[in-house]
């Protein structure tokens, strides 16, 4: 969505021409404040962004990225800073990430889209606020007409939508875990149940010729009892007892 003609073009390429020539001024950096720039706060967020950790134009051709790899990496190599050696694995560890995301086709096309929608959201709200400022009868000139501004406004939307795609990635990464650890404790469950089923199955065998023995003794007991209670025993004759006169 292009945001007043090629007035909006002209502030897009003198955008793109004020990041080279920071990216020109900041590609001289020591190996200390490339370092601190890739471990500043908030980096977490700030690297997500495989261009601004390595300085580079989103158009540069495969060659420039591999010249700025190879530049910068030295730079930030654990090597070459003894004195700082764990910050300077991490600040290397971000530079070598960003250079094989941009090395994979899809990757950096998906970079190249979250930098386009954060220009052209900040060239859609300049168009809504030109047609505010026209209807109120008033100039059509907005603060993002200032290059600076257009390259800063450009950048933070850009930052955003970043975080956000990050965001929505951990928690679907965290979802996702999640399922995986209920459906791993199902199977458990179903596991141990099975084998309790099979133990108690194999007890019920083992005990099968007991059980029958002492149900048969039972069964004897109990038909002795019955004939002794149905036996008869003789009972000796009454005397009767003589009466005297």
């Amino acid at each position: 969505m292009a945001a007043g003609g090629s007035g909006g073009d002209e502030a897009f390429q003198t955008f793109y021409t004020e990041v080279k020539q920071i990216e020109k001024r900041d590609s001289v950096l020591t190996s200390k404040q490339q370092i601190d720039r890739l471990l500043r706060p908030g980096a977490s967020y700030f690297n997500l962004n495989p261009f601004e950790v390595l300085q580079i134009d989103p158009d540069a051709t495969d060659e420039e990225l591999k010249k700025r790899f190879r530049q910068l990496s030295i730079l930030v190599h654990p090597d070459k800073n003894q004195d700082d050696v764990d910050r300077a694995q991490l600040a290397f560890e971000a530079v070598d990430k960003a250079y094989k995301m941009l090395l994979e086709p899809d990757h950096k096309k998906k970079a190249l889209d979250v930098i386009h929608a954060g220009k052209e959201y900040v060239e859609h709200t300049m168009s809504q606020k030109r047609k505010q400022l026209k209807k109120d009868g008033k100039p059509t000139v907005v603060e993002e007409d200032d290059p600076e501004v257009f390259r800063q406004a450009v950048y933070k939307q850009t930052m955003k939508l970043f975080a956000e795609l990050e965001i929505k990635r951990k928690e679907r990464e965290t979802k996702e875990m999640h399922e995986r650890k209920r459906q791993r404790e199902e199977e458990i469950e179903t596991q141990e149940r099975a084998k309790r089923e099979r133990e108690w199955q194999k007890n019920f065998e083992e005990t099968r010729d007991g059980r029958v023995d002492s149900w048969r003794s039972f069964q004897s007991k109990g038909k002795t009892k019955k004939k002794e209670k149905n036996r008869t025993f003789l009972k000796p004759p009454k005397v009767k007892m003589e009466q005297r006169e």
